[in-house]
């Protein structure tokens, strides 16, 4: 008699969606820790922890806390209410903020220190440091600071989200103590400012030397409160509700509703304060009252507050202390000066950035802008970046009398204002700007080249992985195809008609689109494969992502798993999907690379009984990518351009022994180690060594 399988429903079966961040995050965590990169590498790394984190609160934390509010009884399939999600979430976070600092304190600031860069305290400086430091105060800091006290005749001030501030106390004659509030304006001035080596301690004049604003700040506070005793002061910080809600159904228009939401999103209701450990409780207890905010919202942390403005350092010229550098390749026929029209139409033309330059996209759009046979290009924007080379080459076509149409998407959180920048920009060259689509986000990467043939009308499209972002695209992982095909033409061409217009397409021959498509493609694939496996026993599935969280393809995987489907999993963030639970998921893998550069494409991949199919794009398997945004999934038709992907890319990912994590079924991860007598191998960095071997010229 047959065990029965247990029900695919049960809540035990799904972890908590922000749990499985937060473990993520400790990924990016122990990169920071990871002594194999270079110091400066290890700082980028913390200071992604922390603005990571910054977004998880504006964010995700802000919305538990709205629904606990609201009494918001539906839990997510784990079960878990928003109060025990908030409880959980407190509680594991606590040690990784003791263990970011910890980091900062005990291992990299030393690495930094015996490599010429000082990051000081102000009490550590010598008179010579702190006489400059006074200059500096004086003549541009002083001007711009506006202490702000809270008494009777003062109302509490507001606090503006993620920005730096000191909590000071003063007494005065009487001995009567008072509260005021300075805001550092890490705004107008680095955090670290830098100052000259000390002649007075012998200091090599090579070496380069820090303070923290705050800390100079700090030190001059009897200039902003004369006639006044300074007692004392600490550093906080607010975290507030951004995650507002953009009802485009009542916006008249869209781009002045976003323009004030972004207003709104700076005065969002707090949801985090964080403040230096030294603190009085006195000043934390006063802070909560006045803010409206719970003991649990309060978080003591170590020294220095707000460590996400640590990419300034960065900024330093010391190429010893980061990533060697690596040359992007190029397939020959899209180096410099070559015809990629005439590229294209020969075969399609896979690009893996940031292995591959992402200059051929950008001279695709330049080449159309210039090509008197091409008509019109259409293209999906949703994270631009600032002195956009897709943008400029956009505008080139315009003024070349192209007619150029651009989706770009106002509703992309925290890029609202470089959007509506671009828009404008855009609009003000003559550019068709179609500002996205009511009720949905456009996630899709697309571009398509109208272009005059002597055999008729031809399109060339570009689809992607990732944005349209040359300067991600040195950091993301992401694929980028370019084709001419005649079907996959006509249904980019449909899509763009649904996106600009009011066309209303229910189904397309190649592609797989959300919210129409999409999911059902990737279930009724899973289904053939569970089908194929019953008969003959060869059912495999891949499937490579950033995040796993919907519900009915995690349904899908396990009746995978329990007909004896091979399934591996490769989710950089989060997963909601237990492996590794007998009767259910014992065939379900789920492995996670978090290294050098950001694992950002996404690829599944069907065996199919031999007749295998490779799908990339840009969706993610949660219900926000399905169901709310307009998403697209591309097939790789080209053989020899699948077997790379199956064989070469996705293989090595799969055996890769040193960034990888796997997760375990209680939600936790271990380090995959290699083999013994085996050699370690880090994936990302055999990619980067065997950088074009995917291409078509090479195959």
């Amino acid at each position: 008699m047959d065990t029965p399988h247990p029900a695919v429903d049960d809540p035990s079966y799904y972890l908590n969606r922000e749990l499985s961040w937060i473990r993520f995050n400790h990924h990016v965590l122990d990169e920071a820790r990871d002594e194999t990169h270079p110091v400066l590498e290890r700082v980028k790394f913390l200071a992604i922890f922390a603005n990571n984190l910054d977004e998880f609160f504006m964010v995700r934390v802000s919305g538990l806390q709205r629904q606990l509010a609201q009494g918001v009884l539906k839990s997510p399939p784990d079960g878990m209410t928003p109060g025990q999600q908030l409880d959980a979430i407190r509680k594991m976070l606590i040690p990784e903020l003791d263990s970011q600092y910890n980091i900062w304190h005990e291992e990299i600031l030393p690495r930094l220190d015996a490599a010429g860069i000082h990051v000081h305290m102000y009490a550590g400086l010598s008179d010579e440091q702190k006489k400059t430091c006074h200059t500096f105060f004086v003549n541009e800091v002083f001007p711009v600071l506006t202490p702000l006290a809270f008494d009777s005749s003062h109302p509490f001030p507001f606090i503006s989200n993620l920005s730096l501030n000191l909590a000071i106390i003063v007494k005065d004659l009487n001995k009567k103590e008072f509260f005021a509030r300075v805001k550092v304006p890490t705004n107008l001035f680095s955090r670290f400012v830098r100052i000259p080596p000390s002649e007075d301690t012998g200091d090599d004049v090579s070496e380069i030397h820090f303070v923290y604003l705050e800390e100079i700040i700090a030190a001059h506070l009897d200039m902003l409160f004369p006639g006044m005793d300074v007692i004392a002061s600490f550093p906080f910080r607010i975290t507030r509700d951004a995650d507002i809600e953009i009802e485009v159904d009542e916006a008249s228009d869209l781009l002045t509703t976003v323009e004030e939401i972004m207003e709104q999103r700076a005065k969002g209701k707090p949801v985090r304060i964080e403040v230096d450990h030294s603190m009085h409780d006195g000043i934390c207890h006063m802070l909560e009252k006045k803010l409206g905010v719970s003991p649990s919202m309060l978080y003591r942390i170590g020294h220095p507050v707000g460590m996400a403005d640590f990419m300034q350092l960065l900024a330093l010229d010391r190429p010893d202390l980061k990533d060697l550098p690596f040359l992007p390749s190029l397939p020959s026929d899209l180096s410099e000066g070559k015809d990629i029209f005439s590229a294209i139409r020969h075969h399609n033309i896979l690009l893996y950035h940031p292995y591959d330059s992402f200059s051929p996209v950008v001279n695709f759009l330049r080449q159309a802008a210039h090509d008197p046979d091409v008509l019109a290009i259409k293209i999906t924007l949703y994270r631009v970046g600032s002195n956009s080379p897709v943008v400029n080459a956009l505008m080139e076509a315009r003024e070349n009398g192209k007619a150029v149409a651009a989706l770009i998407e106002l509703k992309a959180r925290f890029d609202e204002e470089n959007n509506i920048g671009w828009a404008r920009a855009l609009e003000h060259q003559g550019v068709h700007v179609v500002y996205g689509v009511v009720g949905l986000k456009v996630h899709a990467k697309l571009c398509m080249v109208v272009r005059r043939e002597k055999d008729g009308i031809r399109r060339y499209m570009h689809l992607g992985t990732g944005n349209y972002n040359a300067t991600t695209s040195r950091i993301y992982t992401d694929f980028g195809l370019f084709t001419c095909d005649k079907e996959t033409g006509h249904d980019v061409a449909n899509l763009f008609n649904f996106l600009t217009g009011y066309a209303r397409i229910d189904q397309y021959k190649k592609l797989m689109v959300a919210p129409v498509t999409l999911r059902q493609g990737i279930i009724d694939r899973i289904d053939r494969e569970i089908t194929r496996h019953r008969s003959h026993g060869d059912g495999h599935l891949i499937f490579k992502m950033n995040a796993l969280v919907d519900p009915a393809c995690i349904t899908a995987l396990y009746r995978a798993s329990q007909a004896g489907v091979n399934v591996e999993l490769q989710v950089r963030g989060i997963c909601c999907l237990r492996p590794g639970i007998q009767g259910l998921s014992e065939n379900i893998t789920v492995s996670a690379i978090v290294g050098r550069f950001l694992e950002h494409a996404r690829i599944y991949y069907f065996h199919n009984g031999g007749d295998e199919e490779v799908f990339l794009g840009s969706a993610d398997l949660m219900p926000r990518n399905l169901d709310r945004r307009v998403e697209v999934l591309f097939p790789v038709e080209d053989p020899a351009m699948r077997k790379a992907i199956i064989s070469i890319i996705l293989s090595v990912q799969l055996q890769d022994t040193v960034k990888t994590r796997l997760l375990k079924s209680d939600g936790t991860y271990e380090r995959r180690l290699p083999d013994r007598d085996a050699q370690p191998l880090n994936a990302q960095s055999w990619l980067a060594d065997h950088r074009g071997v995917w291409h078509n010229d090479q195959q």
